[in-house]
């Protein structure tokens, strides 16, 4: 039976698939019209088919490519010579910035002078002024150089594309050739010294080049030069009163400049030496760092306190403890040599347990004993029996030793950093209010001292008797790392600084080794009363480490812990002593 075809369905009714349409689609943009003449496919006769074929190919891309980056390189290369051309020249500084410049480093180095002179042998206060010179050359030396770097742009720009340009050029002359003369491509020696015979070429084409251009230049700046002289000249003899107005307000604009830099500069000085011996850290930080320290001695007390209960299971507790305590001042000043600026609680926490463990040092010793006692009893028929028992009886000892926050930084620190805490302390941060309590203000907490009574002949000397004078009044004051006056009590050097100072001498503010140094060493036969003594190695730091006053028969006065008299006989002592000197 034969098969009717379907009707055709209508144009408005919906129908299973998409109907052609006219309207052009996304895709139809990536299709490419064949030229005219062609049926849209490739010709297949028209690809390489042999070696040689593929391989002239791919020569004749390379030398397109070739062209391409030497034409880029080509336009890169004048667009950075019309920069440099265009660039505005460097105009020479005028009398005005010249006298206020010469003002500011004549201000700068009486500024600088007068520190020198003041500073002398302090440690801290010549550590944070040579930080600051350190720094302000620096800092010149860096704005110098970005200066320059940004002059000279344009230039290094040009020589860039000079570089490129001429290996481009070359590269792609050498594929010229070797397209013309195949045979050179097959030596690769040949090749890279043809390339280099044709880069020199170029090299020496560009400078010819540039010194036509530079010569040109010079000869229209040399014109343009003379006629601005020449109108310069006739518009000063035309208008004399007015070229005199100018000079007068051009000297006030000088004047004004230079009194401006020197108050600048002065400033700048101050508040660079300020700056160094302040505290760098926000108030907040400072004072949680030391309520953190104040808890956990506070912990450390409760444990003291409740240790029976806490450690149960001996029989007799005995405790030998010292005090708990800190000086604030010292443990910020710590804080800030070691963190070298601004640090907030958080980037303390361990460092402040680092302290904690090496200031208080908590030891447990039992001793056990064996003890004994008498048992008595009598038995059913009345006889009597005696027995001695045995037993262990336990003794705990704990021992609580607080070694000095002040005497920490001299095993931890460095030398930089010591100068650092040195100069914190001297100046309490510039922040005498940052805390209520301060431990060492004239050295309100007087510790245990030796003392020792000077043979009354010896005091007939009236230097040595001003010597002994100052010095007694300091007995007991605690030993405090760069401590140099009453106010933040003393170090073994600040100390005899001191007496010397307020005994007939002027020495300023110096170490052990510097009182070395203005010493003439005598021997120990001929040491007397008044003259100094020096030590070494009693901490790790080279040349004289520790120096006292010598008041005869083997003994010393001496910023130890606290001040007070010592005998030098003693093996510690002798195992590190120096030498005596007079000042």
């Amino acid at each position: 039976m034969e098969k009717k075809p379907k009707p055709a369905a209508p144009a408005d009714k919906k129908s299973k698939f998409r109907q052609e349409s006219k309207t052009a689609k996304p895709s139809d943009r990536l299709r490419r019209d064949p030229p005219p003449g062609t049926s849209g496919q490739v010709d297949p006769k028209s690809k390489p088919k042999t070696k040689e074929e593929k391989a002239a190919a791919r020569e004749d891309s390379r030398l397109d490519k070739s062209k391409l980056r030497a034409d880029k390189s080509g336009v890169k290369l004048d667009n950075a010579r019309e920069k440099l051309a265009n660039q505005k020249p460097q105009k020479p500084p005028g009398i005005g910035k010249k006298l206020s410049q010469a003002a500011g480093y004549e201000v700068a180095a009486k500024i600088h002078g007068k520190i020198r002179e003041v500073e002398r042998d302090n440690v801290g206060v010549e550590a944070a002024h040579n930080a600051e010179i350190i720094g302000e050359r620096a800092g010149r030396f860096a704005v110098r150089h970005v200066k320059k770097r940004i002059r000279t742009r344009p230039a290094r720009r040009v020589k860039k594309a000079e570089r490129k340009n001429i290996k481009a050029n070359a590269d792609y002359r050498f594929r010229e050739m070797a397209k013309e003369n195949p045979e050179l491509k097959k030596n690769a020696l040949k090749r890279h010294l043809h390339k280099k015979r044709i880069q020199k070429q170029f090299q020496k084409q560009a400078n010819e080049a540039a010194k036509k251009t530079a010569k040109k230049a010079g000869k229209e700046t040399a014109s343009v030069t003379a006629k601005i002289g020449r109108a310069a000249v006739n518009f000063v003899k035309k208008n004399p009163k007015v070229m005199l107005i100018l000079a007068m307000c051009f000297l006030i604009i000088v004047i004004v400049q230079s009194c401006t830099a020197m108050t600048l500069t002065l400033f700048s000085g101050l508040g660079g030496a300020v700056g160094a011996s302040t505290y760098p850290s926000e108030d907040a930080e400072m004072i949680a760092a030391e309520a953190a320290y104040a808890g956990m001695e506070v912990d450390l007390q409760y444990r003291l306190d409740n240790y029976a209960t806490l450690n149960p299971g001996y029989d007799e507790y005995h405790f030998n403890l010292d005090e708990i305590e800190h000086d604030p001042y010292v443990l910020i000043s710590i804080l800030s040599a070691w963190h070298e600026g601004a640090w907030t609680l958080a980037e303390v926490q361990g460092t402040l347990s680092m302290l904690f463990d090496m200031q208080y040092t908590l030891t447990e010793t039992v001793v056990v004993e064996v003890r004994s006692y008498t048992d008595s009893w009598t038995d059913e028929e009345g006889n009597s029996h005696s027995e001695t028992v045995y037993y262990n009886y336990y003794i705990c000892t704990v021992t609580l030793e607080n070694f000095n926050l002040s005497h920490l930084p001299v095993y931890i620190m460095s030398e930089e950093q010591l100068n650092r805490y040195a100069l914190y302390m001297a100046t309490l941060g510039n922040r005498p209010d940052l805390f209520p309590v301060h431990l060492y203000p004239g050295a309100s907490t007087i510790l245990e001292f030796e003392t020792y009574d000077i043979p009354p002949e010896y005091l007939e000397n009236e230097v040595f008797a001003a010597m002994i004078a100052e010095a007694n009044k300091y007995l007991g004051y605690p030993y405090v790392w760069g401590g140099s006056n009453p106010s933040t009590s003393f170090d073994c050097s600040g100390y005899v600084s001191w007496v010397l100072n307020h005994s007939g001498w002027s020495v300023g503010r110096l170490g052990a080794q510097g009182l070395y140094n203005i010493c003439t060493p005598v021997s120990a036969a001929n040491a007397k009363p008044g003259d100094l003594v020096f030590f070494v190695g009693t901490y790790d730091t080279p040349g004289v480490s520790h120096v006292g006053i010598y008041v005869g028969d083997g003994m010393m006065v001496h910023c130890g812990n606290p001040i007070g008299y010592v005998s030098i006989n003693t093996a510690y002592w002798q195992n590190h002593f120096f030498a005596f000197g007079r000042p």
